[in-house]
């Protein structure tokens, strides 16, 4: 059954045991039914949306405003799972530069004692 599968599960899909009723059946988790590993194509237009929606963000701020256009095509060229993680990554990389390059500072608090 191809199912549950994720952008981040490089050995592809898998299933998980459901009770139902006191029986236990194989399927997907709740809203996952159905959702099948993309192919080849799929893949590639999915992530040159992607690449074109942060090249865009990029050249604008993060303004999302300005890259509807590509946030659109983004999302109708992705499965929703695959949209949520890239959205939490590219946050996270964004994140990870900022730790890179400015470093971390601390929040002001209460003075310890030496």
């Amino acid at each position: 059954m191809d199912c549950c599968w994720a952008p981040w599960q490089p050995r592809g899909p898998f299933s998980i045991t459901v009770a139902e009723g006191g029986r236990k059946r194989q399927g997907c988790s709740k809203g996952q039914a159905g959702m099948s590993a993309p192919n080849s194509a799929a893949r590639k237009a999915c992530w040159e949306a992607r690449d074109k929606l942060w090249q865009c963000l990029d050249d604008n701020g993060d303004k999302a405003e300005s890259c509807q256009k590509f946030q659109s095509e983004f999302e109708a060229n992705c499965p929703a799972q695959w949209v949520k993680y890239f959205t939490k990554r590219r946050g996270f990389l964004k994140y990870k530069e900022k730790m890179a390059t400015e470093g971390f500072t601390p929040a002001e608090g209460p003075n310890q004692p030496s």
